[in-house]
């Protein structure tokens, strides 16, 4: 069963708020397996006033932070009921690479695979795209604790 939400039931599960909230719908969840967002791009992005002005790009870590949140949705689509009281940290990054910019226009893909949870940390293989061509890739691992 494929799970698709909109930016306001993104919303009930992470707290993030703009400008900070990165994934902007999710077209895609299998709970447990996988779940494909995206983050459209708009030059209106307050980081593109000073990254950088002739050149706007997307900071790396970013598009880091919008895979994170990414998985934060995987998670709790996979386990609602474990993380209600709880929330959901980013605590490790591994293996990241980039590949191209991502600027204004572009839509960023993002995919997060479950690899594995153990005592409420949880794994993933995440990987953004934009237009089919890797952008970045890295492993990410989150803890849910108690708020």
């Amino acid at each position: 069963m494929s799970v698709k939400l909109d930016i306001l039931q993104i919303q009930e599960f992470l707290p993030h708020r703009y400008p900070f909230l990165l994934v902007d719908k999710v077209i895609e969840c299998e709970p447990g397996v996988r779940l494909v967002g995206v983050k459209n791009v708009t030059y209106n992005e307050p980081f593109f006033q000073g990254h950088f002005p002739q050149k706007p790009i997307m900071p790396g870590v970013l598009i880091l932070e919008a895979l994170a949140q990414a998985t934060g949705l995987l998670a709790s689509e996979t386990a609602r009921d474990e993380l209600v009281g709880m929330i959901y940290y980013l605590v490790g990054i591994d293996k990241a690479k980039f590949k191209r910019p991502v600027v204004p226009g572009d839509q960023l893909m993002l995919e997060v695979k479950f690899l594995k949870s153990k005592r409420n940390i949880w794994a993933f293989d995440c990987r953004a795209e934009v237009d089919g061509e890797f952008v970045a890739s890295a492993e990410i691992r989150c803890a849910a604790v108690v708020d």
